[in-house]
Parts: structure tokens; sequence; C-alpha cells
């Protein structure tokens, strides 16, 4: 079974963030404004994304 991809776009700066926000961003593999990458739909992976969504665009792939 193929696992499912989420695209997620980094649409605003983690600059003057709190470190913790700045380490979910680098987690996701971010690593500038309007950079896009896929990652595995996991929970992890979601949990990440929620702590910083105001600075996320997430699709479904």
């Amino acid at each position: 079974m193929a696992d499912k991809r989420i695209k997620v776009t980094l649409i605003k700066s983690p600059i003057g963030r709190v470190a913790r926000h700045r380490a979910c961003v680098r987690g996701l593999g971010l690593r500038r404004v309007n950079h896009s990458v896929e990652v595995a739909d996991t929970p992890e992976n979601r949990g990440m994304i929620n702590k910083v969504a105001d600075m996320l665009a997430v699709e479904e792939v």
C-alpha cells in the first residue's frame, strides 16, 4: 500500500520565532520562504505541521 504524502510550503519566515518552532520547520526539511517539500503523512509530521501551521501552506498530494 502506498503511503500518503503531504506537500508543505513555508510561507512565513521563522526568524524571531521560538526555538521549538524553528526546529519544527527544519525538521520538516524546509530551508527558506517559498520552499516546498513532500513529507509522509504520519502523526509525527502532522504534529510538527500543527505546531507551526500559521507559517505553512499544506496540500494533499
